[in-house]
């Protein structure tokens, strides 16, 4: 059971992927946004390559739960990606994984270039991981 997770930003996508089982989630790759069609060819070919059958992507909320213009957005692609790979899209509650994953880089003493150059992937880990923790709960 592979699953891709995402932190789809204006400019990057933050890519992470799970082990087999579905245990760890392991921050693989950030995307450069170029334009929708390049975006989501990426994005497939990481499916393909990873043998991908569902994606959870973060989903941007405010502090009150409730989604703001940049969740939309967020929204509007999810349909895009699923036409696109035909795979099952799950959404996540992103609130506060780029804080964590800053705080966890801090903490780590990385540069700031080298946390601006990989937070976006940090962020998916944080989001595939919550997902896979999630699952795990609910089998107890």
């Amino acid at each position: 059971m592979r699953i891709l997770g995402l932190d789809v930003g204006e400019k990057t996508i933050g890519v992470a992927v799970c082990d087999p089982l579905g245990f760890t989630a392991q921050g693989i790759t950030t995307i450069k946004r170029v334009g929708k069609n390049k975006d989501l060819e990426e994005i497939n070919k990481i499916c393909k390559e990873y043998s991908v059958e569902s994606i959870v992507v973060g989903l941007p909320k405010n502090m009150n739960g409730t989604i703001g213009p940049s969740g939309e957005k967020i929204l509007k692609f999810c349909e895009l990606i699923k036409e696109y790979t035909n795979l099952e899209i799950r959404m996540w509650d992103e609130r506060l994984t780029t804080v964590a994953a800053h705080r966890a880089m801090l903490e780590a003493d990385l540069s700031r270039a080298k946390r601006k150059k990989i937070v976006d992937k940090i962020a998916a880990t944080y989001i595939l991981q919550g997902y896979l923790d999630s699952l795990s709960n609910k089998k107890l």
